[in-house]
């Protein structure tokens, strides 16, 4: 069982930050002094074409081109013939970019990929990728061309990312038939030699895959967890003797493994 945090993607080179940050939004720095890609997201931009120009670059350079590290790779190297799930808080989707079965992955917190309704006046969600990439090519001066702009089809309203914000996420059907493959998944490996492989799991939602998993490997004594995350590596007293914790670049453990 593979728990994946934002530190997965950091560590394969998907920075927010930096020099990264600078190349693709360079132009939104300088307007409104915005610092790093995450920040970015919530900004009030003054029109929606300006909001989708920010947004189409987004998606474009975090979910529809690969990490430039070879992170992903390794990690399908080390479970490729064996059992295995993917519980993840990452919206990014590079395990499907990688290689993954999309049968084994459970994105609990929404996709780069898609949109819903912002109010929402129904649990739908729709594939983005057409035209986010027309927005990608076509706007200027840091805007997309109106008819670009998204609308809900059945109400009109404007249309907003399908990521875990607020009481507002669409949990469609593909959201609750993986989260039915994962209990399935659990269910069936509760009483077996399971290795819970926890990477890059901070602590801003640690109730979906941190603290899960710490129940998971007290209730089960041929369980064993593996945690691997530069700063926040660490496990409880109750499953010490179960447990491996490193303090180390994700990277760099799993090309020595």
């Amino acid at each position: 069982m593979i728990g994946a945090g934002a530190g997965l993607s950091t560590s394969a080179g998907l920075t927010y930050s930096g020099e990264r940050f600078t190349k693709t939004f360079g132009d939104f720095q300088a307007k409104y002094g915005i610092q790093d890609m995450y920040s970015g997201g919530f900004h009030p931009f003054e029109t929606l074409e300006e909001y989708w120009a920010w947004w189409s670059r987004h998606i474009m350079v975090n979910r529809y081109e690969r990490a430039p590290g070879p992170v992903y790779d390794a990690l399908l190297k080390l479970v490729e013939g064996k059992d295995h799930f993917v519980l993840t808080t990452n919206v990014d989707h590079q395990f499907q970019l990688a290689g993954f079965d999309k049968k084994r992955l459970f994105y609990t917190q929404g996709d780069y990929g898609l949109w819903q309704c912002t109010r929402p006046c129904h649990q739908g969600t729709y594939d983005n990728e057409t035209v986010v990439r027309r927005m990608w090519a076509e706007q200027r001066d840091m805007r997309v061309p109106s008819e670009l702009v998204p609308h809900c089809p059945r109400c009109g309203r404007p249309m907003t990312m399908n990521l875990r914000s607020d009481d507002t996420f669409v949990q469609d059907e593909g959201w609750y038939a993986a989260a039915r493959r994962y209990e399935d998944f659990v269910r069936r490996h509760k009483d077996c030699a399971v290795l819970y492989l926890e990477l890059g799991v901070g602590m801003n939602t640690p109730g979906i895959i941190k603290y899960n998993f710490w129940r998971q490997v007290r209730q089960n004594r041929k369980a064993k967890y593996v945690c691997i995350n530069q700063g926040q590596s660490c496990a409880p007293r109750e499953i010490e003797k179960q447990s491996l914790c490193m303090d180390a670049d994700i990277g760099a453990i799993l090309s020595e493994l």
